[in-house]
Parts: structure tokens; sequence; C-alpha cells
């Protein structure tokens, strides 16, 4: 099986809508096309040729069109913008994975509701006081992974919401890949969703957390994606004990709820509820603007969007920006990927 190197996008991300009559917009590259070569490369009818960024592109077919931002924009003293070569280089991923017919799957765990996940061999108390491996996933809402030849201990935790291969079952374990990893684990089967061999992933959502903006695509054919909305969003804030920064990676749609209702931090009263909620990994959802109680009618906008980072662990939008990821983008077929 080949394997591809999301490994080189994270790196690189960390470094750094629609009528038909509608005039199309081509997104300009922003990767240097490759140097002229006298070799000629020769596919043969059997083989499938993997994409590389310069082979993705984009055009803007808005199907959601209010508080649009431009590719490059400015916000105070600087200028924030889309990551276009890091979107190219992710989706080129994306093709690339779903070359060969693959048996895929989903690690969960929400609120634990699986079971508990044992404590990794090696193992820290982040800020919270939480159990966390050594890459930073915390114990909590996660599911242990364990080398192929020893299932007593767990060595790491993978994220609920995480894409996997499945490989096959053993032993009441699943042998997966998390297609962010690219090794082979262990898992216990009841954490483990698997997913319809028709599953194809055609809707992708990028959350950039650096510049607190977000874009939705959706593939038209191979090497061709629609850039649907590009909108400002505000992400998950480290402020312990309640606010987590929103986590980086590549996530799956699970849930979703037309009004997900939160509590007032540190108590068991209701404070509020995000409407249009679209769950990615563990209680990190893309919503509208929060609604605080008493209130109870929904509110469109608010001006912190785009600003700074303010939630809790979740994507703010406009509550319309929010309802129309609600509608458009299909559960367990559906990718949030967040960068910065």
């Amino acid at each position: 099986m080949r394997r591809f190197a999301w490994q080189t996008v994270v790196a690189i991300a960390l470094s750094f809508t629609a009528c038909d009559n509608r005039e199309v917009e081509v997104v300009p590259a922003d990767i240097a096309e490759p140097a002229a070569s006298d070799t000629i490369e020769v596919v043969l009818p059997f083989e499938r040729r993997t994409l590389s960024a310069s082979d993705i592109i984009l055009a803007k077919e808005f199907l959601y069109d209010k508080y649009t931002l431009e590719d490059t924009y400015p916000y105070q003293d600087t200028v924030r913008s889309f990551k276009w070569d890091i979107i190219r280089q992710c989706l080129a991923f994306v093709e690339n994975i779903q070359l060969e017919p693959r048996h895929w799957a989903v690690l969960q765990n929400y609120k634990n509701m699986y079971g508990e996940a044992p404590v990794v061999a090696n193992y820290v108390r982040n800020e919270f006081d939480r159990v966390s491996d050594t890459l930073g996933v915390e114990r909590y809402q996660s599911v242990p992974l364990y080398l192929p030849a020893d299932t007593v201990t767990p060595v790491r935790y993978g994220r609920d919401g995480s894409l996997v291969y499945l490989q096959g079952k053993t032993g009441g374990y699943c042998r997966l890949v998390p297609v962010t990893v690219e090794s082979e684990w262990l898992a216990p089967e009841r954490y483990v969703r698997e997913l319809p061999d028709t599953t194809y992933f055609s809707h992708v959502i990028f959350v950039d957390r650096g510049d607190q903006n977000i874009a939705t695509l959706e593939r038209k054919e191979k090497g061709e994606w629609l850039v649907r909305s590009m909108n400002p969003a505000t992400t998950g804030r480290h402020n312990p004990p309640y606010g987590h920064d929103t986590p980086l990676g590549m996530f799956v749609i699970q849930q979703k709820k037309p009004k997900m209702v939160f509590l007032k931090d540190g108590s068991q009263a209701t404070g509020g509820y995000a409407p249009y909620a679209s769950r990615f990994t563990n209680g990190a959802y893309i919503h509208g603007v929060p609604v605080n109680v008493p209130r109870t009618a929904m509110i469109e906008y608010s001006w912190s969007l785009g600003t700074t980072p303010r939630s809790h662990m979740c994507v703010r939008n406009a509550t319309s920006h929010a309802k129309f990821i609600y509608d458009w983008a299909p559960t367990f077929n559906s990718l949030v990927v967040v960068i910065e």
C-alpha cells in the first residue's frame, strides 16, 4: 500500500458558492509550476497517477456569499489570508488516499461514551490536570492505540473523529492505520465505527486557527475543487481549566445538532445554546453565534468573528454560515481540516 506524506502538509501548515450564470473565478496558484523537463512521463492505462499540489485547480463558485472575505485582507496592523498553497496540498492528499478502494473507519469516544481509555505507558498531566500522551492528546474522549505485538498497555491515544484505514480485525481489536500517522495500530472494536464501502470524501472544510477564517470546498472532478464559501471564524482559545485550542489535524464530521446546549463553566446549569452545530472531534463543533441564557432568539453575527481565538474549542461562524455547513456537508462523508 502506498503511503502519502500528510506529515509534510501538517509541517508546512504549522510553519506558517452559486448560480449557473455566475462568473467563475479561478483561485491563483501560489505554488510555482514545476520546471520544464526533457523526460516524458508515461502513465499506463491501468495506473492511477497521484496528484501534487500544483495539479489542484480551485475555482470560486459560491453557494454561500454573505460576509465573504478576499483571498488576502487587512486585519488591524497586519494582513491575513486564505492559505491556498496549504489547502491545495491537503486536497491533493485527500484525493490520493482515495485513489484505491479502502475500508474507512472513524475513531469515536465522545464524552467517553465507549469507556474511558486505559492509561498509556508513558503519560503526562497537562495544564488541565488531565492525563495525556507525550504527543499532547488527552486520555479523555480518546481511543487507546496499541502496538500490534502488545495489547496490554496502550502507547498513545487517537483523537475522537480521526479518519483511519481499517486493515482487519483480530481478537476483539481492529487493525488500523490513521491517515495522518501512517503506521499500523490496534484499537478495541468498540471505539471504531466502520463506514460504508461507498464512502467518498468530496466535501472538505478548512479552518485556519492562525488567521481565523474558514473555507468550504467541494470536489467537482479529479483535481478540480469548487470554493463554496470564504468566511471569518473564531476558534478555541487555550484557557485552562475550561478553554482548549481547536486541535490541528484532519477529522470527520460525525454528528449534527440544530441546537447544541452548553453549560456554564464549572456548573451543571445551562449556559445557552449554539445553533446549527456540526461536531468533528471531542466537543468541538462548527456552529453559529452562541446564545446565552436568558436570551432564546438566534443571533446572526458577532463582531468577534475573525478576530482572535475565544471559544472553548469550537469554531464559531455567522449563524447563517453555520446553517449552510449544517445543510451542505453530509455526516460521515465530510472532512474538517484544521491548519494554522
